[in-house]
């Protein structure tokens, strides 16, 4: 493509992976330079633009106007790879977009690092692999206890966090945290938002993460600390702020073609980008989730969504997830552009939960009418403590998050 567009959370490392493919630079939020950036995006964009190519434009965000110059430019260069723009945000005043780029721009979203990207995955594992048909008997060892997962979860996947040492390491999370109540939640569109307001939604959200709840219940959760008016239109509008900087990554719904007319709830799953974020709203620690296993759960879950979501982005697949009005559901439902699909239980650990877990994949599975859609490519137990990845004897397969990769 002509221009490609980096998005996600601040921190994740789009700038820096951006900077290892460009040959020129520009960083519109650079202090020294900021005020002369912006008056010339107004007067004279395409200045901006000059440079040797692929050029970044950081934070491109910052001045709207220049996603149609970079559109412009692209059409009238030749060749392809002329830009990269990366930005944590999505534009305040959409208003000065004039097009969709379509055909000019290719958008990628950048995740915090998986499990297997900083390191603590073997890897042993492929998701790509569990999709070949001819798939057959996986093992794999598991290195991560309890304690490892839940300081995991804690650390989230920062990159500057992966190479602290573990106490500064579990400070990043907390770091974020304060600068998007204290700021990015404002800057988001513009409009002032209270911090102790937005921590307290972002407590509900926590409390409510892998779950469908509505805004309903998130106004009921901090109705009795909050005096505002209009509560359920203030707290839609925090959530919508959360999202345009990529706090917030909810999960769709999966429709899938049933044998029964049982009505399939569509409702977004609400996940956090990244597990530590929940983690700092809630003020807790690594021992606390082992404390309080059932919380935990809820926290690997968003861990385990967050690697899915990387590795499927690899394969050119989304992640969805599956629920109905009976009470049949599934975590996370992995499908791949050409149509093939796997579906996957997210289990801390321990032989009941595994057992449960693949109980309710071959139930869905069941229902699945074969006739209208492919059957799919495979049922995973998603695990976290669980000792060994393996195929059990019904063709469900266990494999723990610290063995997997794309």
């Amino acid at each position: 493509m002509g221009a490609v567009l980096i998005q996600g959370p601040k921190w994740c490392g789009k700038t820096t992976t951006a900077e290892q493919q460009a040959r020129s630079i520009l960083y519109m939020d650079d202090s020294e330079t900021m005020r002369q950036n912006m008056e010339l995006a107004d007067v004279s964009p395409k200045k901006l633009l000059e440079g040797a190519t692929p050029r970044l434009i950081d934070e491109w965000q910052l001045a709207p106007q220049l996603w149609d110059t970079v559109r412009y430019e692209v059409d009238h260069r030749e060749g392809m790879g002329h830009f990269i723009l990366t930005g944590s945000a999505v534009p305040a005043d959409r208003s000065r977009i004039h097009h969709t780029g379509t055909g000019r721009f290719a958008w990628l979203t950048m995740r915090t690092m998986s499990l297997y990207e900083s390191g603590d995955s073997t890897g042993e594992v492929s998701l790509r692999a569990l999709f070949d048909e001819a798939a057959g008997e996986v093992f794999a060892t598991n290195g991560l206890d309890i304690d490892a997962i839940a300081r995991l979860i804690c650390r989230g996947g920062w990159p500057r966090a992966v190479t602290l040492a573990r106490t500064d390491a579990l400070e990043q999370a907390y770091d974020y945290f304060d600068g998007v109540v204290n700021s990015d939640i404002s800057r988001a569109d513009g409009v002032e938002r209270d911090p102790e307001r937005a921590k307290r939604i972002l407590r509900s959200l926590a409390r409510n993460q892998a779950t469908a709840a509505t805004v309903n219940t998130l106004c009921d959760d901090i109705a009795a600390c909050d005096g505002v008016t209009d509560i359920r239109e203030t707290v839609t509008s925090y959530i919508a702020a959360l999202k345009k900087i990529f706090v917030l990554e909810d999960s769709p719904a999966w429709n899938p073609n049933l044998r029964s007319r049982t009505a399939i709830r569509t409702s977004d799953t609400r996940y956090f980008s990244d597990p530590s974020i929940g983690v700092a709203a809630l003020g807790i620690g690594p021992a606390d989730l082992v404390g309080d296993l059932r919380t935990m759960g809820l926290f690997f879950e968003t861990l385990c969504v967050r690697d899915l979501r990387v590795y499927a982005d690899a394969l050119g697949g989304t992640v969805y997830h599956y629920r109905d009005k009976s009470g049949a559901e599934c975590d996370a439902v992995i499908h791949l552009r050409n149509g093939k699909y796997g579906l996957a239980e997210v289990k801390l650990g321990g032989d009941e939960q595994v057992e449960a877990g693949a109980k309710t994949l071959r139930a869905l599975a069941e229902r699945i009418d074969t006739d209208k859609m492919r059957a799919p490519s495979f049922l995973m137990v998603l695990t976290g403590t669980t000792k060994y990845a393996y195929r059990r004897k019904d063709g469900v397969f266990v494999v723990p998050i610290g063995c997997l990769k794309d």
